[in-house]
């Protein structure tokens, strides 16, 4: 029997045929497979950089990446964008201010000559770094603490609205969430940079019904993740997996707090723990 299309986005995923086995037993059958394909994200004619997505919710991810690396200071910078598609992937064309358009040649000018990984040494490291805002206003403290039980219920929730992960067992989700746990956003992606990205951008451009509590995150809590949470202006990022000491420094310099571990009904907080009713 044809297995039922799950109700994915055009473009997340394709089916294949397959062969293994399962539970000792040989079989044959088809899978969906989460897709991914090199993006470019280009400003004013000028592409910054490609990166390899699952190609749905692209004109969020690239708002929440310029957002994020600092490209642009607000959603107000961006004037328009066209997606544009062709045999190497797709590009997305994005027409900013000329102020936003004067941030980033200053950006392409610093990293001109260099050469490597471009995370290694100082020099270089200090151009992914962002100087990060604290404690803006869409992610100001609320008058009352933040609980373990609105932590694991938005964990718990984001598990039935994960469509495509449930799909394919292959990509990460993002989620924003209320004081209380509901989540009013999620967005999805094979990396898990490109989901935060994702969910920010929807959230810059659609609007939400109230400012995040928290982001929740089905991975770890990288640099880069604690650094995108902290641009976007949220104060807490929960993670299901453990943060990186990085991380946390980051965070701590911030006034981010980082949950780690969130799981199970449990969690563990490595920085500004006053946020949390943990008693």
């Amino acid at each position: 029997m044809k297995p039922a299309e799950p109700l994915l986005a055009p473009g997340a995923a394709i089916q294949r045929r397959v062969s293994g086995v399962r539970d000792g037993l040989a079989f044959e059958g088809a899978e969906w497979l989460a897709d991914e394909v090199p993006v470019a994200l280009e400003f004013n004619g000028v592409t910054h950089v490609v990166m390899l997505c699952t190609p749905i919710d692209l004109e969020d991810f690239a708002l929440g990446f310029a957002l994020t690396e600092g490209l642009l200071s607000s959603r107000d910078e961006l004037y328009g964008i066209d997606e544009s598609h062709s045999c190497d992937g797709i590009t997305m064309k994005m027409e900013v201010s000329s102020s936003a358009f004067a941030r980033l040649k200053e950006r392409r000018r610093s990293m001109a000559g260099r050469t490597g990984c471009g995370l290694c040494g100082t020099d270089s490291l200090a151009q992914v770094r962002q100087t990060l805002p604290q404690r803006r206003a869409i992610g100001s403290d609320s008058a009352e603490p933040l609980t373990p039980a609105a932590v694991a219920h938005a964990m718990d929730s984001m598990k039935s609205l994960q469509a495509l992960h449930h799909a394919t067992g292959a990509v990460h989700a993002a989620a924003w969430c209320r004081q209380d746990g509901e989540i009013e956003l999620l967005r999805e992606d094979v990396g898990r940079h490109n989901a935060l990205d994702k969910l920010i951008g929807a959230a810059a451009r659609h609007g939400v019904l109230s400012p995040a509590a928290f982001i929740a995150v089905t991975s770890r809590a990288s640099f880069e993740m604690v650094q995108k949470t902290a641009m976007a202006g949220v104060s807490t990022l929960a993670a299901i997996s453990a943060p990186t000491a990085f991380a946390v420094r980051t965070a701590e310099a911030a006034g981010l707090t980082v949950i780690g571990f969130a799981r199970n009904h449990s969690l563990t907080v490595y920085s500004r723990a006053d946020r949390l009713a943990l008693g």
